[in-house]
């Protein structure tokens, strides 16, 4: 199974349901919190390809996006294929 990189802040709703989504898939991941770490921010916004918002998910490689995006993941049927690669 892929191992997930989800970059969060700490009250972020949409953080919190998409580490709980990932939670019920039984999906090992890595949360890293950016509360006011200026320079991870920055580089969070590089690495994604410019996005300011959290959270920024990886699946393995696989940039996902944000929040929406797993959750269009899971919607398609997409989502454990991801995560068992």
């Amino acid at each position: 199974m892929s191992r997930a990189r989800i970059y969060t802040t700490r009250f972020c709703p949409y953080c919190i349901h998409a580490k709980q989504l990932l939670q019920q898939k039984g999906a090992d991941f890595e949360e890293i919190p950016v509360d006011g770490d200026r320079a991870m921010r920055a580089k969070l916004v590089e690495m994604s390809g410019g996005s300011t918002t959290v959270p920024q998910i990886w699946i393995g490689e696989t940039y996902v996006g944000g929040c929406d995006e797993l959750v269009a993941l899971e919607r398609r049927g997409e989502l454990n294929a991801l995560l068992a690669q």
